[in-house]
């Protein structure tokens, strides 16, 4: 036996543990799938907390991500945290995110890539509109009415 067959992953240990408590595979899986949508919301949370507010201005107390600090270098710098932000537009779309909150998410990330590009001007206002922070609520809320309306029909 090689050592690729003694290693387990996270649904090893989630099957162990609902077939203890007695459940069904469907609920296994249906389990395995939430606390999988919840760890990838926490890790664009995250990114969206170091690109957009990671950083406190001494002495003014505003925020600052990277994004502005990287949109500081002429050109690539724009480019660079856009695809950073399309990254989170990619990972809503991937937890099944209708059409209109993905529409929504690719505007915040237009204007911020767009306005972002203007020298300066676009620096200060990747400090004021948060695009990353926005899309992650954007995804957030329509996880919680998703999660609402399932709990209501009796999932």
């Amino acid at each position: 036996m090689t050592t690729w067959d003694h290693r387990r992953n996270d649904r090893d240990d989630a099957d162990f543990f609902a077939r203890a408590a007695g459940t069904d595979r469907a609920a296994r899986e249906n389990a395995y799938q939430r606390e999988n949508a919840h760890q990838r919301v926490r890790r664009l949370e995250s990114l969206a907390h170091l690109l957009d507010t990671a950083i406190v201005v001494p002495g003014l107390g505003v925020r600052v991500g990277m994004d502005a600090l990287i949109g500081l270098v002429p050109g690539i710098g724009d480019a660079a945290t856009t695809l950073l932000s399309l990254w989170i537009v990619r990972e809503a779309w991937a937890l099944g995110a209708p059409r209109h909150v993905i529409g929504r998410m690719l505007a915040n990330v237009a204007v911020d890539g767009a306005v972002g590009a203007v020298p300066l001007v676009g620096d200060a206002f990747d400090v004021m509109w948060r695009a990353n922070r926005r899309n992650v609520r954007l995804l957030r809320d329509w996880l919680d009415r998703e999660a609402f309306s399932l709990r209501r029909e009796g999932w």
